[in-house]
């Protein structure tokens, strides 16, 4: 009966991948398969075809407790809805601050501050910007502030999603060796698998490679010869307000301040988003172009309507695949030395006695990432290995699953997020970009293990 819940996670999967041959919103399927999987999970939960994983990651099943095991698979529910609420609420408030930003023309700023009209000399200050940001904030972010700028400096649709693809890479990349740029490498950095500074040590040099041989590749292709096409009409509209500058670096740096406050108060970074929010809401209030501040203009430029530009979809999309994956992770597939796993583990146990090799194993975790979400595969990896803080394996697994995504559109936040805002084509990516994604990951693993178990032998 397991299998059932497999093909329903396998013909979702199929159906967002295949989502434009199909003109079907991927939403639709996302929130479909999630909803089925977890009824089939009850329902054999009840009659005893399925044991479940709970929240403290212990198998129980139906008929251990009647009542009072129904209820602990209510909570097993809960709190991964709560788990996926928490990546929600942080997603709905980083967009609305980027929203706010945008109606005040924050990104003017930025625009104002590009000055080449080389597609070559552009592709590079884009992905830097996009490489260090990511780090500093989070590189789902960072895409979307990175595709909103993009928007204002390049008009033609067929230019700009080859530089919102390779943002996608950049900022994958620059999120991997940062304990803030990416939610693997924040779950790593919370179990105490690894520290801010040996994460850094460890991981830029490789992930530096990984960004900067796919952009030095692209730099040559068709896509980016010549000059941006300039639109002719001149908005006066368009240009930088006076709250323009106020806005955007209260915007980013509300954002910044989110691993600040979960620092000093050990909240989940989702409460600092919060907080951001709130901040970036109130000064959007009174500070406004207007020299009159007058009502009829004032809703132009406020947090309202900033909500109502946000894709919805992308978060209920967000929502059906991440709860879906809990499913799967919920579900007992097998047993490992004695004790029943989910799904996840058990694939990543098989993986583990099938290649004894540590390296080959998380090389294909990175690939697995870009199909299956990286969070429960990390999550895995946790579980499966009894390592030393800042062993060289915890490194990897934080640069394999944070860059590995990048090989396919929905195989990270960021991608989704680019895919969501700029329509990119699953199909398109795959053809065009995933190529350059899979040289970069493999030469940015292949200078990390040259390093760390060549050149200094590290454990």
């Amino acid at each position: 009966m397991a299998s059932i819940i497999i093909l329903i996670f396998v013909i979702g999967y199929l159906s967002i991948t295949l989502e434009h041959p199909l003109k079907l919103d991927k939403t639709v399927p996302a929130l479909i398969m999630a909803s089925l999987i977890w009824a089939v999970l009850a329902i054999g939960f009840v009659n005893d075809w399925f044991d479940v994983i709970n929240s403290d990651e212990q198998a129980f099943n139906f008929l251990s407790g009647g009542e009072t095991a129904m209820e602990g698979f209510e909570g097993t529910l809960l709190h991964h809805l709560g788990k996926t609420s928490e990546i929600l609420i942080f997603l709905i408030g980083a967009m609305t601050i980027v929203e706010i930003i945008d109606l005040h023309r924050g990104f003017e700023v930025l625009k104002s501050a590009v000055k080449t009209k080389s597609k070559r000399k552009l592709l590079w200050i884009i992905g830097i910007i996009a490489f260090f940001l990511s780090a500093i904030i989070d590189n789902l972010t960072a895409t979307i502030v990175l595709i909103t700028l993009l928007r204002k400096l390049i008009h033609r649709r067929e230019d700009r999603i080859w530089y919102a693809a390779l943002v996608v890479i950049a900022a994958n990349a620059g999120g991997a060796w940062s304990p803030i740029g990416d939610v693997t490498t924040t779950m790593l950095w919370i179990a105490k698998k690894l520290t801010a500074g040996g994460l850094i040590e460890f991981v830029v040099l490789p992930s530096i490679v990984c960004f900067a041989i796919p952009f030095l590749i692209a730099s040559y292709l068709p896509a980016f010869r010549g000059n941006i096409e300039v639109d002719a009409r001149e908005d006066k509209d368009e240009e930088a307000l006076l709250s323009s500058k106020t806005m955007l670096f209260l915007g980013l740096g509300m954002i910044i301040s989110v691993p600040v406050f979960k620092t000093i108060t050990h909240l989940p970074p989702y409460m600092g988003m919060m907080l951001a929010l709130g901040v970036v809401w109130l000064v959007s209030e009174y500070i406004h172009p207007e020299e009159d501040f007058s009502k009829e203009r004032r809703h132009l430029y406020s947090a309202h309507k900033a909500l109502s530009r946000i894709e919805i979809s992308s978060i209920l999309f967000f929502l059906g695949i991440l709860m879906a994956v809990a499913g799967l992770e919920s579900l007992v597939y097998g047993v490992v030395n004695g004790e029943e796993v989910g799904t996840l583990r058990y694939v990543a146990e098989v993986l583990q006695q099938a290649i004894p090799n540590q390296d080959v194993v998380i090389i294909l975790l990175g690939i697995l990432s870009a199909i299956i979400d990286n969070v429960p595969l990390v999550a895995a990896s946790i579980g499966m290995y009894d390592m030393p803080i800042d062993s060289v394996l915890w490194h990897f697994i934080a640069y394999s699953a944070g860059t590995g995504g990048s090989m396919l559109i929905i195989g990270s936040a960021a991608g989704v997020a680019a895919m969501g805002m700029e329509r990119i084509d699953f199909i398109w990516y795959l053809k065009k970009i995933t190529w350059l994604a899979f040289i970069g990951f493999i030469a940015g693993a292949g200078v990390f293990l040259l390093f760390e178990r060549v050149l200094f032998h590290h454990t």
